[in-house]
């Protein structure tokens, strides 16, 4: 049975930041010496000797320093997960390690690192949602269908014209259209009721934003509305000058996109909601469910 021997202290520097003090030593770290010692003299390459028979004293004279790196470069990940899972941190940024001490008994660090802000989230179920019936009224048709006889160069719209696009008959033909203006309305209402229910989740909300999630967002932001420029034709040096601007303007939505997913974060994990890629529509239908529905003319 291996002894070990751990001490940690978490230091809360803000409302987003800890700082970890890690002290280990016993068995794991002799273990861990010992593993890698191992490994060198099955690959480690010393003239006069074949490989494997290299003794102890020459291998740790000519390959010290690789050793303690390799102990440190296995041991100090596994030790730092383990006790970011022992106290329960919600870590959403890789640790910045500093003050490493590593010898053949003993190994200790601190890790700072940023993590998700206490959000308290309630009063989020049974929201109140006002919702308008989708209707595609004939006017709406006989506008898109005219519009698609002049995209055709077509005067009059009748069944060949409807033939022509792929349907039996001029009927078959409107039906599609209204199906796709009904399609397009209800997607519209479904966004403006999503825009309003994570609206009424964030407005009293105030809490510190992690700033690497931030600067992350702000960086992808900033990478599509590059692609966005690139593609209307503005030159490489153009944008280049435009970034600063870009940043200055994109700052703020990139920091509400970070506070609408860290509040459906914090709500998910309520629920017991997987906290992946596909996050933030499941909470939303979710609260969708749970709304309280009033039809209004």
């Amino acid at each position: 049975m291996c002894s070990l021997s751990m001490k940690t202290e978490v230091k809360k520097l803000d409302s987003t930041k800890r700082e970890i003090s890690i002290e280990i030593s016993g068995d794991i770290v002799k273990n861990k010496f010992e593993a890698v010692f191992k490994h060198f003299e099955k690959e480690a390459k010393v003239p006069g000797f074949r490989p494997g028979h290299v003794p102890r004293d020459i291998l740790e004279k000519n390959y010290a320093s690789s050793i303690h790196e390799q102990v440190l470069k296995e041991l100090l990940p596994e030790v730092y997960s383990e006790v970011v899972g022992k106290e329960g941190l919600d870590v959403i940024e890789l640790p910045q390690i500093s003050d490493v001490k590593l010898d053949r008994e003993k190994l200790s660090f601190k890790a700072t690192v940023e993590v998700s802000p206490e959000i308290p989230v309630k009063d989020y179920k049974n929201q109140k949602i006002k919702f308008k019936k989708v209707i595609v009224s004939g006017d709406e048709i006989r506008r898109s269908l005219d519009a698609l006889k002049e995209s055709r160069r077509v005067e009059s719209a009748d069944d060949n014209f409807g033939r022509s696009l792929g349907y039996p008959n001029l009927a078959e033909l409107e039906k599609a259209i209204e199906r796709q203006i009904y399609f397009q309305k209800e997607n519209s209402e479904r966004q403006r009721i999503e825009n309003e229910i994570i609206e009424n989740l964030t407005k009293d909300l105030d809490f510190k934003l992690p700033q690497s999630l931030v600067k992350r967002q702000l960086e992808e932001l900033l990478r599509q509305t590059k692609v966005d420029l690139a593609l209307k034709g503005l030159s490489r040096e153009k944008i280049d000058e435009e970034e600063k601007a870009l940043q200055t303007q994109l700052g703020p939505e990139a920091e509400k996109q970070v506070k609408v997913y860290l509040v459906l974060s914090a709500i998910a994990k309520k629920e017991n909601i997987p906290v992946d890629d596909s996050m933030p529509r499941r909470v939303l239908e979710f609260l969708l469910k749970e709304a309280s529905w009033q039809e209004t003319t």
